[in-house]
């Protein structure tokens, strides 16, 4: 019986998943920290903040749906030890968010303050939001820059770019933007464009630090010579048949939770808060599980470029499975923890609140496993480049299940929350024998730079 090549080891799947995790959660904290220092000049300003900030969300998020995709054709480069097809993945990924970038502005500019108008409650809500939203798009334009950049290091595994990069524009972020909201040491006083102006010269900051490590690094790969495919063109059709489906996948991801957010708000207030408070409790500790699937993606993609036997990447997606079980419990304590302690967390709910967040608990036991689960299979199943099946499974459990019957028991049957809540585990079940047979079909070990 053959020997099965070494594969990399648990530690070597930590090392790429904890700034994966790290970074993860600073961006929730740069959220917090600008609503934070907002807060101090009251709701409008705040209402004015965060409805520039979901279209500004809105423009990020699709870079980064394109910018995952690329991370898997770097890691599938990467793998090869071949250095044309890491330019090639690069630059197609550059290009790719800087004209989502251009389209977003065009868009902003075009129907921005029309759309601002529309929902703000008051024309100086409105003002301040478009006021903010403009300054915004300088951000824009450089998160194309450090989305490309950060899906290079992640692909070739130097993770700890991104993370560090993050290190840097945080603390900028925070000094100017106090000093521009209030107008400290004869600085004007911008008020909630100010807060903009601090995030677009922290994503200044981030940039020039990951484009010289890009540089020192690669040297722009401007003396390798030619393009993957032999064509750019080429390459870059590929490559958008590739990125398509996984960016539909992350954009309808977000668009479900927008969705899902105005259903929530028809249910009693009660209710609406206890799932309002839950929400970032689920995001936050379900970040390490989620990063892990992530890294072991990256590596499975690695792997796959270099041409790894079946048995060895089954050895090292054993090694992976096991850890996304512990991480599981760890998460699941984390939740028992939070609903326990709610009464003293939050010590202002009423009882009501109260025992619909405790009404979650048996439902927040079990969901980490299956999604947890889950995430491993699909990372592993797009680094394969099974995308369009990965895109298929997310679209119909979210558009043809949790949407449809989340509708049904808020808006006709008025179900209690709990129900509502339960969707949450019921879509993790009901893509789990979609996700796991296929993985066990082994076909996406095929995979890699086949194209």
């Amino acid at each position: 019986m053959p020997e099965i090549p070494a594969t990399p080891s648990r530690r070597d799947i930590f090392a790429v998943a904890w700034p994966l995790g790290m970074k993860a959660m600073m961006m929730h904290g740069i959220i917090a920290i600008d609503a934070y220092l907002v807060s101090s000049l009251g709701e409008p300003a705040l209402a004015a903040m965060g409805l520039a900030g979901a279209i500004g969300a809105l423009l990020l998020g699709f870079q980064f749906a394109f910018s995952s995709a690329s991370q898997i054709r770097i890691a599938q480069a990467f793998g090869s030890g071949e250095t044309v097809p890491l330019k090639t993945g690069f630059y197609i990924g550059l290009l790719i968010n800087l004209i989502l970038a251009l389209l977003g502005i065009i868009a902003v500019l075009l129907f921005g303050g029309m759309v601002l108008r529309a929902f703000a409650h008051t024309p100086w809500i409105a003002e301040q939001a478009q006021s903010y939203l403009l300054v915004f798009l300088a951000m824009v334009v450089l998160e194309a820059f450090s989305h490309a950049f950060t899906s290079l290091f992640n692909g070739s595994g130097k993770t700890t770019m991104a993370f560090y990069s993050q290190l840097i524009s945080i603390p900028v972020n925070i000094g100017v933007s106090i000093v521009l909201i209030h107008g400290l040491y004869g600085f004007p006083a911008m008020g909630v464009t100010g807060a903009a102006v601090g995030t677009a010269v922290a994503a200044f900051a981030r940039a020039a630090y990951l484009a010289v490590m890009f540089w020192r690094i690669t040297g722009g790969y401007l003396t390798v010579q030619g393009w993957r495919n032999n064509s750019f063109v080429e390459a870059t059709k590929r490559h958008l048949r590739f990125a398509l489906p996984i960016a539909t996948t992350f954009c309808s991801v977000t668009i479900t939770t927008a969705v899902c957010a105005f259903l929530f708000a028809k249910m009693s207030v009660n209710e609406f808060a206890a799932i309002t408070l839950i929400m970032p409790w689920i995001h936050v500790a379900g970040v390490f599980a989620i990063c892990w699937a992530q890294a072991t993606g990256i590596i499975v993609a690695q792997l796959l470029g270099g041409h790894t036997p079946p048995a060895a990447l089954d050895a090292f997606l054993s090694r992976a499975w096991r850890v996304i079980f512990v991480s599981s419990m760890a998460v699941s304590l984390m939740y028992l923890a939070v609903c326990l302690s709610s009464g003293w967390i939050y010590s202002e709910l009423q009882d009501e609140t109260r025992a619909a967040l405790m009404s979650f608990l048996p439902i927040l036991l079990v969901l980490p496993y299956p999604k947890g689960s889950n995430a491993i299979c699909g990372n592993t199943l797009r680094a394969g480049g099974d995308t369009v099946y990965v895109m298929n499974i997310f679209l119909t459990s979210q558009w043809l299940f949790r949407i449809p019957l989340t509708a049904l028991f808020i808006l006709y049957w008025d179900l209690s929350v709990t129900w509502v809540f339960a969707l949450l585990l019921a879509e993790e079940l009901v893509k789990f024998p979609a996700f796991h047979l296929r993985l066990y079909k082994r076909k996406w070990q095929a995979g890699g730079m086949s194209d």
